[in-house]
């Protein structure tokens, strides 16, 4: 996982504990560099020993057994102690200004629907991330965006029961004691349909707050979710739609938020943006959008190295949601560096 120009992925398979272990191992030559420099890190990790945090994880252990295995063996993978890699994992229950930003599409032009998203991180981790193609025993397997030592799934991600998943932080002011949103996030990723997925979202009691955009392979509807502490909140996208980081359905003036000025302005610009893309839409349109530099305010795409968030785009998603499955680029600077196919298969795991 060293820095170099391509894209690489890496497949994992087996049980939890095994596939965490190897998703340590991917990240072990690039993550003392990364925490040694994210303010971040130095941040959540005055969170030792807190009574919140063991909270946090009995919660996690209690609703998914399996994901807290995965996080225990990337710890043990990474040669850090399980502690520092939960916490790392709990970002953003610990502190709001975690380092992760993000602006989604989602667009329905007659039958075909299309996610399109901006991961927006430190900016360390240009040329530092990589893509998984992970195969859990008994589950229907994924493809995902991977940050070094986070739990794929709070980025993008398509599974092969069909769901395309595509992640924005909130920055929740008052986190509960409930499943942090990166296992939440993750646990999306074993579900077997959009309605189990769902399910999932709006039973489990949500530690902090994601923002989630799911469609599936052979089901017309796709949807915009905010999943938070205090409420799940479930919109059907119609035509067009766009979010940032911060919560605008009705309801979230309930709850309170950070919205950054760069978020803000994001939201005004993909607000003015989309209605004007003109119909039949080209997928090429929402691109164009996400790499947009704006007049004024601050930019969708996000390069400048003194970005008031820290934050940079480290690559950009288009999924192509169809029947029989999920059409998956993925571009870095323009380029795309990533393209596959993922069949939907409704009797287990196939080849992506």
């Amino acid at each position: 996982m060293a820095s170099n120009r391509e894209l690489s992925l890496f497949q994992l398979s087996g049980e939890p504990y095994d596939i965490g272990y190897r998703l340590g191992e991917i990240a072990r030559p690039v993550f003392a560099g990364y925490m040694e420099q994210s303010s971040a890190w130095r941040a959540v990790r005055l969170w030792r020993g807190a009574p919140f945090v063991q909270m946090l994880r009995d919660a996690a252990r209690a609703d998914f057994p399996a994901l807290l295995a995965e996080l225990d063996g990337m710890a043990a993978g990474l040669g850090w102690s399980a502690e520092d890699v939960f916490l790392w994992n709990c970002r953003g229950e610990l502190i709001h200004h975690a380092p992760d930003g993000c602006t989604t599409l989602a667009a329905v032009e007659g039958d075909a629907r299309f996610i399109a998203h901006n991961e927006d991180g430190d900016p360390f981790l240009r040329e530092r991330c990589a893509l998984v193609e992970v195969r859990p025993a008994g589950k229907p397997g994924f493809v995902s965006f991977y940050y070094p030592g986070s739990l794929p799934g709070h980025t993008f991600a398509a599974n092969r029961a069909g769901i395309a998943q595509a992640i924005n932080n909130l920055r929740i002011r008052k986190p509960s004691a409930g499943v942090p949103r990166m296992i939440l996030a993750r646990a999306v990723l074993d579900a077997g349909s959009l309605d189990e997925a769902l399910q999932t979202l709006r039973s489990v009691p949500a530690a902090s707050g994601f923002h989630h955009t799911l469609g599936c392979a052979g089901d017309t509807r796709l949807f915009s979710v905010e999943a938070s502490a205090r409420r799940c909140s479930v919109q059907s996208v119609s035509t067009l739609s766009g979010h940032a980081n911060h919560m605008t359905h009705p309801g979230c003036e309930a709850e309170a938020q950070i919205v950054t000025d760069s978020s803000r302005d994001r939201q005004l610009r993909v607000d003015a943006l989309l209605p004007a893309l003109a119909s039949p839409l080209q997928p090429a349109a929402l691109l164009d959008v996400l790499h947009d530099r704006a007049p004024s305010g601050l930019p969708i795409y996000r390069d400048d190295p003194l970005d008031p968030g820290d934050e940079n785009t480290l690559a950009t998603a288009l999924f192509d949601i169809g029947s029989a499955g999920v059409s998956m680029r993925v571009y870095r600077q323009g380029h795309c560096e990533f393209d596959t196919f993922i069949a939907r298969s409704a009797s287990g795991p196939t080849g992506a």
